[in-house]
């Protein structure tokens, strides 16, 4: 059964308080230090040079200063030498099969014994087919789960869960196979201080963590170390467990636990966890294989993050672009993004936006007035845009605009041009692994009494922006650049660039070739491309939708031309390529990519608008004028249109 519960401000500052309490404490117990192991192995700190024990836990106290050659386990004796952790051996020692673990590169050097578990001991071969099994999921939810599930089978533990970390730190259960009279825990989340940070450390150096028994009191560490050089076990398979996190275990009905970290670019981003209700112990060398699996698994969700992220990039740019694209026309700005067929609001889903532009404040959707907006922005934090729970955090700007919770604001560049999406309150519920409040604690410093479901109302919260927060900066830094270059543009009109397209104009063009024919440049030549009825274009989708194929046209020949080429726009839809040290067939060459180019689909705004191009091609190799070359090559693309148009003639 769920318990239900509702969250105010008071509260969440309590929570919160409560939260940070825990967490620096926890930051503060030596969980590297702990001092003692767990009482099913054996652990030794080794001198390395001399073989002689200097560390010992208090069940083989007895071997303190001894050399452990004494034993005469030519296996042991090569593990002290040789033994690395990933790569157990097994041997024997005082009449007893150890799975032995040297830890390389620790100082003393630790060298672990833990028994063998005979019902367990060869289930690892399962493992490899499992990982095969899972190798062609690409779903990650289902990829997890399966996990999950191959692993309770391998294992045989009641239950194996697979933990996902949050940005904030706060975890979510998002696989959870279990006995079926266990009580779900699938999509709970759980607070950061169940697994704090230190304790996520542990699992980028070591993988995975044993409690073998709840109830288990541990074993003393002996030494002959001075007392200010205590024994790091942060690799130590056998390592002790805070009391803190074995009464939360306890009081979760765990009696014993085997976990292992996800990690992804040396980020624990989340973990398999398996728990029994008795204690159990897992072997070493099937651990190992699970590491495997996990680190399998990692790599499995990377991949999928990378499509997925790639995926959204592009469906994201095009959304953009598409509104994007009249701003390097005439169009005015603030129509353009605000009041077109797609405006702003479809980059970024959001109530309403606010576009200021010098003394203008265009808007679309339900917003409030803008002095108001623009007045409580001014007032916020500087260098801070996004906001999310604006009535909390700062409620005395909260009561200006009432029935704004979140907000995203892109600064323009301009002194005071910014673009602010606003989003209302949304209530929400959050399932969490227990009940979240001090009622649920013997004190704040204290594990959770109970683990059973415990759902809580949200308010005062906005929907998260996410990953549509990077989607709007994105589309500040394109307005911003699509700005400038209508200026730049401006600017050159009646200089030597064409506004619409970025090319060069025809006074270009006269001054290019005049220089080029006095010159010492033996052969050039010039294509002209002419659009093939693109009046229709404009009559049926509009000049603006004709603006956009026109600039798509323009990037288009800039990407077919040579280095040394020049691509004019002479006006209207006629375009002219002049093609430096090149001959009649390597200008029709051109030509042809050119032509094929063009007739490539351009999606404008959803629609995608075919288009075809005539092209005419004269070279010349003695005297001529810029004039009777333009000629030439126009007639020689008339030819081409009278014989069907959509090709090259010369």
């Amino acid at each position: 059964m769920t318990d239900l519960s509702s969250r105010t401000f008071d509260d969440d500052r309590s929570r919160d308080t409560a939260e940070n309490l825990r967490l620096l404490e926890c930051s503060t117990e030596p969980i590297r230090t702990i001092g003692r192991i767990q009482s099913h192995g054996i652990l030794f700190g080794v001198d390395e040079p001399t073989g002689v024990v200097v560390v010992a836990s208090e069940n083989v106290e007895h071997w303190l200063g001894r050399d452990l050659r004494e034993t005469g386990s030519e296996v042991l004796i090569r593990a002290i030498g040789e033994g690395v952790a990933v790569d157990p051996v097994r041997a024997e020692f005082e009449g007893r099969a150890y799975d032995v673990i040297a830890h390389r590169g620790t100082s003393p050097l630790l060298l672990e014994l833990e028994p063998i578990v005979p019902d367990l001991d060869y289930v690892r071969t399962g493992v490899v087919s499992a990982i095969q099994r899972l190798a062609g999921v690409s779903d990650p939810d289902e990829l997890r789960r399966r996990a999950a599930r191959e692993i309770k089978d391998i294992t045989g533990f009641d239950r194996v869960m697979c933990y996902q970390f949050h940005e904030d730190g706060h975890g979510q259960i998002v696989a959870d196979e279990r006995e079926p009279d266990m009580e779900p825990y699938f999509g709970l989340h759980f607070p950061a201080s169940d697994i704090p940070s230190q304790a996520r450390a542990l699992y980028i150096e070591k993988r995975s963590r044993v409690i073998a028994d709840t109830e288990d009191p541990g074993l003393a560490l002996h030494t002959l170390l001075p007392e200010t050089a205590p024994v790091d076990l942060g690799v130590a398979e056998l390592r002790a467990v805070s009391p803190h996190h074995l009464q939360f275990m306890r009081n979760m009905g765990q009696a014993s636990t085997v976990s292992f970290g996800i990690v992804i670019d040396d980020h624990l981003v989340g973990m398999f966890t398996c728990a029994h209700r008795s204690p159990r112990r897992m072997p070493v060398l099937l651990r190992r294989a699970l590491e495997v699996m996990a680190t399998q698994v990692g790599t499995q969700l990377t991949a999928a993050q990378q499509i997925h992220r790639l995926r959204r990039q592009l469906e994201a740019r095009e959304r953009r672009m598409s509104i994007i694209a009249p701003l390097y026309s005439r169009a005015d700005v603030g129509p353009v993004l605000m009041a077109g067929s797609r405006t702003v609001l479809d980059v970024v889903p959001a109530d309403g936006a606010l576009l200021r532009i010098g003394d203008l404040v265009h808007t679309v959707g339900v917003v409030p007035p803008a002095d108001r907006l623009f007045a409580v922005v001014d007032e916020l934090e500087v260098g801070r845009f996004v906001w999310e729970s604006l009535p909390l955090e700062r409620p005395e700007l909260a009561v200006e605009i009432p029935d704004v919770t979140g907000l995203l604001i892109v600064p323009l560049g301009g002194e005071g041009d910014m673009l602010v999406f606003v989003r209302s309150e949304v209530a929400r519920s959050v399932d969490w692994l227990g009940d979240q409040s001090a009622a649920n604690r013997d004190h704040p410093l204290s594990p959770r009494r109970s683990f059973s479901a415990w759902r809580e109302s949200v308010t005062g919260r906005s929907l998260p922006w996410g990953e549509h927060a990077q989607d709007a900066f994105e589309l500040g830094e394109e307005i911003r650049s699509a700005m400038v270059a209508r200026t730049q543009a401006e600017l050159a009109e009646l200089a030597l660039r064409d506004p619409l397209t970025g090319l060069h104009n025809r006074r270009f063009l006269d001054d290019r070739l005049e220089e080029l024919l006095a010159g010492s440049e033996k052969s050039l030549a010039v294509v002209f491309l002419d659009l093939d009825d693109f009046k229709a274009v404009n009559d049926t989708y509009g000049h603006e939708m004709g603006d956009a194929v026109l600039a798509a046209i323009g990037r288009r020949l800039s990407g077919v031309a040579r280095g040394s080429d020049a691509v004019v726009r002479l006006g209207g839809d006629e375009f002219v390529m002049v093609c430096v040290g090149a001959g009649e067939a390597e200008a029709a060459a051109i030509a042809g990519r050119a032509v094929a180019a063009i007739r490539e689909p351009i999606l404008v705004r959803g629609t995608q608008i075919t288009v075809y191009a005539s092209a005419g091609v004269v070279a010349t190799e003695g005297e001529s004028s810029p004039g009777k070359l333009i000629d030439a090559a126009d007639a020689a693309m008339y030819r081409a249109k009278r014989i069907g148009g959509g090709r090259v003639s010369a």
